[in-house]
């Protein structure tokens, strides 16, 4: 079961934060916002199909997020959870921790936003469009 968004870039991206990174609705972000890496996505958690939600609603199911842009490439490995709802409006959070809210669509990830591929990185600062795709296995 595969979902694809497409969001972009901010020059405040920083990728600093070590436990989470996350993609916004937000059109902008501040120099503080380390843990966000897009901005501006054109779907939200709202769009995810209803059998996405349950399926990622078992802490059995693996979740794959690959991040690709013009020249930076990442795939982020986590699990799903009971208490994973998927109804926040604007935010996605990935986590390495095991901490659940309405933003978080995977725990135990196995990387986090100062983690990811420094060429990635570098585009988000350039603004380039990135494409989200969210497998789950």
């Amino acid at each position: 079961m595969i979902f694809k968004i497409l969001t972009k870039g901010h020059e405040n991206v920083t990728s600093f934060h070590k436990s989470t990174f996350e993609i916004t609705k937000d059109a902008e972000i501040g120099p503080t916002a380390d843990c966000i890496i897009g901005v501006d996505m054109d779907k939200s958690m709202l769009d995810f199909p209803s059998e996405f939600k349950s399926k990622i609603a078992n802490s059995k199911t693996r979740v794959v997020v690959t991040l690709d842009t013009e020249n930076g490439h990442d795939e982020i490995v986590g699990y799903g959870h009971e208490n994973l709802t998927l109804t926040h409006p604007t935010d996605i959070v990935c986590r390495t921790s095991e901490y659940t809210c309405s933003r978080t669509l995977m725990i135990k990830a196995n990387k986090s936003a100062r983690d990811l591929d420094e060429n990635l990185i570098e585009d988000l600062k350039n603004e380039k469009i990135m494409e989200v795709t969210i497998k789950l296995c």
